[in-house]
Protein backbone atom coordinates (compact mmCIF):
# COMPACT_ATOMS: atom_id res chain seq x y z
CA UNK A 1 0.00 0.00 0.00
CA UNK A 2 2.71 2.32 0.82
CA UNK A 3 4.73 1.82 -2.10
CA UNK A 4 1.69 2.14 -4.38
CA UNK A 5 1.42 6.01 -2.54
CA UNK A 6 4.49 6.65 -2.98
CA UNK A 7 4.40 5.71 -7.08
CA UNK A 8 1.38 7.14 -7.05
CA UNK A 9 3.14 10.37 -5.83
CA UNK A 10 6.55 10.11 -8.11
CA UNK A 11 3.68 9.96 -10.97
CA UNK A 12 1.82 13.13 -10.02
CA UNK A 13 4.99 14.93 -9.35
CA UNK A 14 6.19 14.11 -13.08
CA UNK A 15 3.07 15.12 -14.52
CA UNK A 16 2.91 18.36 -12.57
CA UNK A 17 6.75 19.58 -13.50
CA UNK A 18 5.82 18.07 -17.44
CA UNK A 19 2.92 20.53 -16.94
CA UNK A 20 4.28 23.42 -15.32
CA UNK A 21 6.08 26.05 -17.16
CA UNK A 22 9.44 27.28 -16.59
CA UNK A 23 10.15 30.75 -15.29
CA UNK A 24 12.04 32.51 -18.12
CA UNK A 25 15.36 33.74 -17.17
CA UNK A 26 16.06 36.90 -16.11
CA UNK A 27 18.71 39.38 -17.01
CA UNK A 28 20.79 41.04 -14.16
CA UNK A 29 20.68 44.79 -14.41
CA UNK A 30 23.29 46.79 -12.66
CA UNK A 31 22.71 50.71 -13.26
CA UNK A 32 26.28 52.15 -13.56
CA UNK A 33 25.34 55.81 -14.03
CA UNK A 34 22.23 57.71 -14.26
CA UNK A 35 22.07 61.16 -15.53
CA UNK A 36 20.22 63.95 -12.36
CA UNK A 37 17.68 64.80 -14.97
CA UNK A 38 15.49 62.34 -17.17
CA UNK A 39 12.82 64.34 -19.71
CA UNK A 40 11.83 60.50 -20.57
CA UNK A 41 12.32 56.62 -20.48
CA UNK A 42 12.87 53.88 -23.01
CA UNK A 43 10.20 51.79 -23.87
CA UNK A 44 9.08 49.10 -26.24
CA UNK A 45 8.84 50.75 -29.89
CA UNK A 46 11.13 53.68 -29.31
CA UNK A 47 14.00 53.75 -31.44
CA UNK A 48 18.15 53.46 -29.18
CA UNK A 49 20.97 55.14 -30.22
CA UNK A 50 23.74 53.31 -28.03
CA UNK A 51 27.46 52.57 -27.34
CA UNK A 52 28.60 49.20 -25.89
CA UNK A 53 31.04 46.55 -25.31
CA UNK A 54 30.08 42.93 -25.01
CA UNK A 55 32.03 40.07 -22.58
CA UNK A 56 32.45 36.73 -22.33
CA UNK A 57 31.35 36.04 -18.03
CA UNK A 58 33.48 33.01 -18.19
CA UNK A 59 36.27 34.34 -18.67
CA UNK A 60 36.09 38.38 -19.62
CA UNK A 61 37.16 38.13 -23.29
CA UNK A 62 35.60 41.07 -25.16
CA UNK A 63 33.43 39.65 -28.50
CA UNK A 64 32.56 42.96 -29.73
CA UNK A 65 32.92 47.09 -29.02
CA UNK A 66 31.09 49.70 -30.61
CA UNK A 67 33.49 52.12 -29.91
CA UNK A 68 36.86 50.11 -30.67
CA UNK A 69 35.65 48.00 -33.36
CA UNK A 70 34.13 48.17 -37.06
CA UNK A 71 33.09 51.82 -37.77
CA UNK A 72 33.70 52.98 -33.86
CA UNK A 73 29.65 54.47 -34.67
CA UNK A 74 27.15 54.12 -32.22
CA UNK A 75 24.70 51.41 -32.76
CA UNK A 76 20.23 52.13 -34.06
CA UNK A 77 18.18 49.53 -33.09
CA UNK A 78 14.39 49.44 -32.54
CA UNK A 79 13.71 48.25 -28.79
CA UNK A 80 10.94 45.48 -28.31
CA UNK A 81 10.75 43.88 -31.94
CA UNK A 82 13.21 41.15 -31.95
CA UNK A 83 15.70 42.61 -33.49
CA UNK A 84 18.35 42.36 -30.58
CA UNK A 85 18.97 39.67 -28.34
CA UNK A 86 16.00 39.01 -25.78
CA UNK A 87 18.63 40.28 -22.77
CA UNK A 88 18.98 43.55 -24.31
CA UNK A 89 14.68 44.00 -25.10
CA UNK A 90 14.27 43.37 -21.31
CA UNK A 91 17.32 44.84 -19.79
CA UNK A 92 17.64 47.95 -21.58
CA UNK A 93 13.85 48.74 -20.92
CA UNK A 94 13.19 52.25 -18.53
CA UNK A 95 16.29 53.05 -19.85
CA UNK A 96 17.28 57.49 -19.74
CA UNK A 97 19.28 59.34 -22.09
CA UNK A 98 22.94 58.96 -20.64
CA UNK A 99 22.21 55.87 -18.24
CA UNK A 100 25.11 53.51 -18.01
CA UNK A 101 23.73 50.01 -17.50
CA UNK A 102 25.72 46.73 -17.47
CA UNK A 103 23.37 43.42 -17.86
CA UNK A 104 24.52 39.95 -17.17
CA UNK A 105 22.42 38.06 -19.85
CA UNK A 106 21.64 34.47 -19.71
CA UNK A 107 22.60 31.98 -22.82
CA UNK A 108 18.84 31.50 -23.16
CA UNK A 109 18.16 35.46 -23.72
CA UNK A 110 21.50 35.78 -25.94
CA UNK A 111 22.70 33.05 -28.76
CA UNK A 112 21.35 29.79 -26.79
CA UNK A 113 22.68 26.32 -27.35
CA UNK A 114 24.23 28.10 -31.10
CA UNK A 115 26.77 30.81 -29.96
CA UNK A 116 27.68 33.42 -32.90
CA UNK A 117 31.17 33.93 -34.31
CA UNK A 118 33.22 34.48 -31.49
CA UNK A 119 30.45 33.86 -28.88
CA UNK A 120 30.29 29.69 -27.91
CA UNK A 121 27.72 27.65 -27.57
CA UNK A 122 25.86 28.22 -23.27
CA UNK A 123 27.08 31.78 -22.77
CA UNK A 124 26.37 33.83 -20.58
CA UNK A 125 27.54 37.52 -22.12
CA UNK A 126 27.94 40.88 -19.82
CA UNK A 127 27.44 44.23 -21.88
CA UNK A 128 28.46 47.68 -20.78
CA UNK A 129 25.68 50.01 -22.29
CA UNK A 130 25.94 53.51 -22.85
CA UNK A 131 22.30 54.94 -23.79
CA UNK A 132 23.01 58.20 -26.48
CA UNK A 133 19.78 59.16 -27.92
CA UNK A 134 16.24 58.02 -27.78
CA UNK A 135 13.66 58.42 -30.79
CA UNK A 136 9.70 57.74 -30.89
CA UNK A 137 9.39 54.68 -33.37
CA UNK A 138 7.72 55.09 -37.22
CA UNK A 139 4.33 53.01 -35.14
CA UNK A 140 3.89 52.08 -31.06
CA UNK A 141 4.90 48.90 -30.49
CA UNK A 142 1.46 48.95 -28.53
CA UNK A 143 -0.83 48.99 -31.55
CA UNK A 144 1.14 46.02 -33.30
CA UNK A 145 1.00 43.86 -30.22
CA UNK A 146 -2.89 44.97 -30.41
CA UNK A 147 -3.22 43.52 -33.86
CA UNK A 148 -1.41 40.43 -33.44
CA UNK A 149 -4.56 38.17 -31.68
CA UNK A 150 -2.32 34.96 -31.55
CA UNK A 151 1.61 36.97 -30.61
CA UNK A 152 3.31 35.71 -33.34
CA UNK A 153 5.10 38.60 -34.10
CA UNK A 154 3.64 39.13 -37.67
CA UNK A 155 0.37 40.08 -39.06
CA UNK A 156 -2.16 37.88 -41.07
CA UNK A 157 -4.36 39.53 -43.19
CA UNK A 158 -7.26 38.43 -41.35
CA UNK A 159 -5.57 40.09 -37.95
CA UNK A 160 -5.37 43.06 -40.17
CA UNK A 161 -8.99 42.58 -41.20
CA UNK A 162 -10.20 42.70 -38.20
CA UNK A 163 -7.98 45.30 -36.87
CA UNK A 164 -9.69 47.33 -39.44
CA UNK A 165 -13.15 46.56 -38.50
CA UNK A 166 -13.03 47.84 -34.81
CA UNK A 167 -11.47 50.71 -35.90
CA UNK A 168 -14.40 51.84 -38.79
CA UNK A 169 -17.03 50.66 -35.45
CA UNK A 170 -14.81 52.47 -33.17
CA UNK A 171 -15.62 55.43 -35.26
CA UNK A 172 -18.73 55.26 -35.95
CA UNK A 173 -18.70 53.45 -39.10
CA UNK A 174 -20.64 49.88 -40.12
CA UNK A 175 -17.96 47.28 -41.39
CA UNK A 176 -17.76 46.46 -45.15
CA UNK A 177 -16.37 43.13 -45.49
CA UNK A 178 -15.99 43.75 -49.54
CA UNK A 179 -13.92 46.99 -48.75
CA UNK A 180 -11.96 45.81 -45.94
CA UNK A 181 -10.28 43.08 -47.89
CA UNK A 182 -9.63 45.78 -50.76
CA UNK A 183 -7.97 48.33 -47.90
CA UNK A 184 -6.11 44.61 -46.82
CA UNK A 185 -4.47 43.43 -49.99
CA UNK A 186 -3.51 47.19 -50.57
CA UNK A 187 -1.72 47.08 -47.53
CA UNK A 188 0.35 43.82 -47.88
CA UNK A 189 1.47 44.97 -51.23
CA UNK A 190 2.94 47.87 -49.73
CA UNK A 191 3.94 46.90 -46.80
CA UNK A 192 4.35 42.85 -46.79
CA UNK A 193 8.42 43.95 -48.52
CA UNK A 194 9.66 40.26 -48.81
CA UNK A 195 5.55 38.74 -49.73
CA UNK A 196 5.77 36.27 -47.44
CA UNK A 197 1.92 36.85 -46.55
CA UNK A 198 2.65 38.36 -43.00
CA UNK A 199 3.64 41.76 -41.80
CA UNK A 200 6.07 41.34 -39.39
CA UNK A 201 7.49 43.44 -36.45
CA UNK A 202 10.20 45.22 -38.27
CA UNK A 203 7.87 45.51 -41.36
CA UNK A 204 5.50 47.49 -39.17
CA UNK A 205 7.26 49.35 -37.30
CA UNK A 206 9.65 51.35 -40.33
CA UNK A 207 6.03 51.96 -42.29
CA UNK A 208 4.00 54.51 -41.84
CA UNK A 209 1.17 54.71 -43.98
CA UNK A 210 -2.61 52.70 -43.90
CA UNK A 211 -2.15 51.41 -40.40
Amino acid sequence: MLLATFNWLCSSLLLYVSGAKLPEPEVKIEVLHKPFICHRKTKFGDMLLIHYEGFLESNGTMFHSSRTLGDKHPVWFTLGIKEVIKGWDKGLQGMCTGEKRKLTVPPALAYGKEGKGKIPPESTLIFDIELMEIRNGPRSHESFQEMDLNDDWKLSKLEVKEYLKKEFERHGYSPNDTQHEVMVEDIFKKEDEDSDGYISAREFTYKHDEL
